[in-house]
């Protein structure tokens, strides 16, 4: 009976230390691609999120709890992005950052909804605000917004005539390409051909030789650079004289890499690059990785991640709250032109992102951009 007591009072001490514990410490969330072929991405995801939490908590923290990271490994697959979100929301955590790919970030929309824990992703897929979960908001563009530039692009200013519309099977890259190809047509240009290619094969002689026959002026590529690199080359290697234009997940130092010397003259789709953001946020912040990561971001998501991050720690500042319902409602109704890294911040009552600004890069022979448009 005395060893009984014994253990219960040991027990509920112990209740009552992990309570104490947790009241002075708070969770947060990376949900990413830390391993595997998007892994540049979803480090520097992780890195920007530690970058931040440790300023915020070296400032006295998250209303006065020091903010904790745990980070999941999704590996840019689904059916590991639903185990991420359970094991994320079992860890605790009130707010999910990521992931990199629309179909990762949609695998784990559910489990986060039911859970009542923020996400916000750069996923450009239409589809992941179709559920209208109130936990959810987008940190980049929708997909819709880039189709409808990219087609007053090859339309109305390269006045391209015959044009080739690319993706993966993906739900981001699919998306992005029918999208695409129904903007080009209400514009009034004209799609030869609408073609998908399965990610990962590595050789695409079959379809470019197929497109050849076809004489396009452009190939658009609305998947992701692991892709576009080898598209690029393997084009230049069949002698298709067509320009090679890609969606902003081509927008990588990898597809460079891939590519080779056929990068050169590639255009890419993408917001500004954070080399040449105009904010103040972005010389801040991106000085600040660059110092202590040694390096610069990959690309723009993890920049547009870190923007969703801070979103979030305003949201629990001006609601002084972690109720996640009081931090939604404020995130979409109330926070108006948030000053972002990647530029003002709004978010619409549907969790999307409003206010996009494109820009027209071209690859030069020493693999740097040149802005051709915006």
């Amino acid at each position: 009976m005395k060893l009984t007591k014994i253990v219960s009072a040991l027990a509920l001490s112990g209740a009552v230390a992990t309570s104490l514990f947790a009241a002075d410490t708070v969770k947060i969330g990376v949900q990413a691609p830390i391993t595997g072929k998007y892994a540049n991405e979803g480090q520097s995801i992780d890195n920007f999120v530690r970058l931040i939490v440790d300023e915020k908590n070296a400032q006295g923290g998250l209303l006065g709890k020091q903010i904790e990271v745990v980070t999941c490994d999704d590996e840019a697959k689904a059916q590991k992005a639903a185990v991420c979100a359970k094991k994320l929301t079992n860890a605790g955590v009130f707010a999910v950052i990521g992931s990199y790919t629309s179909g990762a970030t949609e695998a784990a929309q559910t489990t986060y909804y039911r859970k009542k824990v923020l996400q916000t992703s750069d996923g450009t897929s239409d589809s992941l605000i179709e559920k209208k979960y109130w936990t959810f908001f987008r940190n980049s563009f929708p997909n819709s917004a880039q189709s409808d530039f990219t087609a007053d692009y090859f339309v109305n200013v390269k006045k391209y005539k015959n044009i080739v519309v690319l993706s993966d099977y993906s739900s981001y890259s699919a998306g992005l390409g029918d999208a695409t190809e129904a903007s080009i047509k209400k514009a009034g240009g004209n799609v030869i051909f609408r073609g998908k290619i399965k990610s990962g094969t590595q050789n695409f002689t079959a379809v470019l030789t197929k497109i050849k026959a076809m004489n396009p002026d452009v190939i658009y590529y609305s998947g992701y650079y692991t892709d576009g690199g080898l598209l690029r080359a393997q084009q230049i290697q069949l002698g298709i004289e067509a320009d090679f234009v890609g969606g902003d997940s081509n927008d990588n130092p990898d597809f460079y890499k891939l590519a080779g010397k056929a990068s050169a003259g590639t255009v890419l789709i993408n917001f500004p690059t954070p080399e040449i953001l105009p904010y103040k946020e972005a010389k801040k912040y991106l000085g600040d990785y660059k110092a202590r990561f040694k390096m610069d971001p990959p690309s723009i998501w993890p920049v547009t991640n870190a923007d969703g991050l801070r979103a979030v720690i305003e949201g629990v500042e001006k609601t002084n709250s972690f109720d996640t319902k009081k931090i939604s409602d404020y995130i979409r109704n109330d926070m108006k032109d948030f000053p972002g890294i990647t530029g003002p911040f709004n978010i619409r009552e549907d969790g999307e992102r409003v206010g996009a600004k494109f820009v027209v890069y071209k690859l030069k022979n020493d693999g740097t951009k040149e802005v051709v448009g915006q």
